[in-house]
């Protein structure tokens, strides 16, 4: 499945709106087209409303293909080191900007700290708006896919506004994916 793919869903599938993050209940029959599918979560237009629909739900869709999980165990082994926290920092998307959160500039501040024979990894981060409403869903990815790493106990994600974000804190990648170059 690729964006600009249309499909009718052939049952409930439970999605929030984008980007204020309204839980809703796509009904079965819907026709929608998939306009992102990126780090294990779907963004898809229905009705000219675009929808974020977790990767568990994805199945709902009638999808047969597996949708982008987290990073797996077998790709981090042994103690837990920044570069991997960046890595898997790195499959978390704004369900609305087709790049990650990395890219985007929108990680502040990263703290790996031993705890109970584990690390608790600690993250302050902030979004493009500070009154998104995709805010909470995109936090509990990040706290999600920390908490899948071997070793890690505790995962904190604190969202904080100071400084505002601007499209200046985007990687070089990030700007030329997004054509504002």
């Amino acid at each position: 499945m690729t964006a600009g793919d249309m499909i009718t869903i052939p049952e409930e599938c439970p999605a929030a709106l984008v980007p204020v993050g309204t839980q809703v209940t796509l009904p079965a029959g819907s026709q929608v087209m998939v306009t992102q599918q990126l780090g294990g979560s779907l963004t898809v237009n229905v009705n000219g409303n675009l929808a974020r629909i977790d990767a568990a739900d994805a199945l709902r869709l009638g999808l047969t293909e597996p949708v982008e999980e987290p990073v797996s165990s077998d790709e981090i082994a042994g103690p837990i080191s920044e570069e991997q926290v960046w890595q898997v920092l790195a499959t978390c998307y704004d369900p609305e900007i087709p790049v990650n959160i990395v890219e985007l500039g929108l990680i502040y501040d990263l703290e790996i700290m031993p705890v109970n024979g584990g690390s608790r990894i600690n993250v302050d981060m902030t979004l493009t708006a500070p009154g998104c409403g995709m805010g909470p869903f995109i936090a509990e990815d990040v706290r999600y896919k920390l908490q899948a790493i071997p070793g890690v106990v505790e995962a904190d994600v604190r969202m904080v506004f100071d400084p505002p974000w601007d499209r200046g804190m985007m990687s070089e990648t990030a700007q030329l994916e997004l054509g504002l170059f």
